[in-house]
Order: structure tokens, then sequence, then C-alpha cells
């Protein structure tokens, strides 16, 4: 084998190193986003449940007034 055939298998085996690490971090980061999107939906169900507990909290109880507080 000539240098330069050694030079650019060096070469090729470096590129493949790097795309291989490259693949595996690719990997890992659309897990760690799929995390998070999985994450962000169970907080707006959670928020939009709360959201209509809280409206339901605020609704009338009815049309008798309530008392006044106890200082008065």
């Amino acid at each position: 084998m000539t240098d330069e055939n050694r030079d650019h298998s060096t070469r090729l085996d470096v590129l493949e190193a790097h795309f291989a690490h490259q693949d595996k971090l690719i990997n890992e980061l659309s897990d760690v986003i799929a995390a998070q999107w999985r994450k962000i939906d169970a907080l707006e169900r959670q928020i939009t449940r709360l959201r209509e507990t809280f409206q339901t909290l605020g609704e009338p109880r009815g049309n008798v007034p309530e008392p006044p507080p106890p200082h008065y």
C-alpha cells in the first residue's frame, strides 16, 4: 500500500468514526426531544384540567347571596 492510499484510508477511518459518533448523537437528541414533547403534552393536559377546576370554583352557587364576613 502506498503512502497516498494509507492517507486516504486513515482519512476514511476518521470520517467513518465521526459519522458514527454524529449518528449516535442525533439518535440521543431525538430521544430527548420525544421525551420533552411527551412531558409538554402531559403538562398541557394538566393545565387544562386545572383551568376547568378553577372555572368551576368561580361559578356562582345559585341565587343565594353569600352572608357578610363575621367582622361586619
